[in-house]
């Protein structure tokens, strides 16, 4: 099989965990503080992966140089871009309580969440595929991380999105589209990078470490604090040991 088919379903395979957390969120009616606690585990699975897996990959292959570069680049990037779309009604796309505004509130907000929602999945797709290269398998630690973080995404937006009026057309097309793209983002990542010099991939993937931890940040953990509040670092952290677990296999 083509080494960008492989990643392509990889990546698939972990976008098609935002379906069912929006299966869950949107069709069964989770308590808030069970989805911050899920959240919490999600974020703190993720903030292992990009310190274990990304970072730590992206200074062995380019040095700290081109680490630090791409990973200021990625928050740059995605603190940017998530402003611009918070001003057009996606600023609590993740949220699963009341926070959401819905299409009759915010007109184009359904477009801004869609297209945030594309920005927070993307950086870790791309992962995915660039983990491929040189012929080894798939980081099974990145793999994983963006699977179990991405069905407390898909869980959590899903339910702000019912709150909000959404049906079920739009949240699930919607998460159907994410799912594809991120497999279509990791096939690209191994297809298009596979000859990049180690300092230029060493940037690409600190920068999508730099976007997935602004992401973490403006995101996930503030949803989890919500309802899970003294709870969360506890959480968080059970979910860094159990990704740092994987990634010791």
């Amino acid at each position: 099989m083509p080494g960008w088919l492989t990643a392509g379903g990889w990546g698939l395979l972990a976008g098609a965990a935002l379906v069912a957390g929006a299966l869950a969120g949107y069709l069964v009616k989770v308590p808030q503080a069970v989805i911050a606690g899920i959240m919490a585990f999600g974020s703190g699975v993720l903030l292992s992966a990009v310190s274990f897996d990304l970072i730590a990959d992206a200074n062995e292959r380019g040095g700290l140089a081109p680490t630090a570069f791409g990973a200021v680049a990625g928050a740059l990037a995605y603190t940017l871009s998530n402003a611009a779309l918070a001003r057009r009604g996606a600023r609590h796309r993740k949220r699963s309580g009341l926070q959401q505004a819905g299409e009759g509130d915010r007109p184009g907000s359904g477009t801004a969440i869609a297209l945030g929602a594309l920005l927070d999945g993307i950086p870790e797709s791309i992962v995915i595929g660039t983990s491929l290269l040189g012929g080894g398998p798939v980081s099974a630690a990145t793999v994983a991380a963006v699977f179990v973080s991405n069905v407390p995404e898909g869980l959590s937006s899903a339910a702000g999105m019912r709150r909000a009026g959404r049906g079920r057309a739009y949240v699930f097309g919607l998460w159907a589209a994410i799912a594809l793209a991120s497999g279509l983002a990791a096939a690209a990542g191994y297809a298009f990078l596979g000859d990049a010099p180690d300092p230029l991939l060493a940037a690409i993937t600190a920068l999508a470490a730099g976007a997935i931890l602004s992401m973490i940040a403006d995101t996930m953990i503030p949803e989890a604090f919500e309802d899970a509040r003294l709870w969360t670092g506890l959480i968080a952290v059970l979910g860094f040991l159990a990704a740092f677990a994987i990634a010791q296999w």
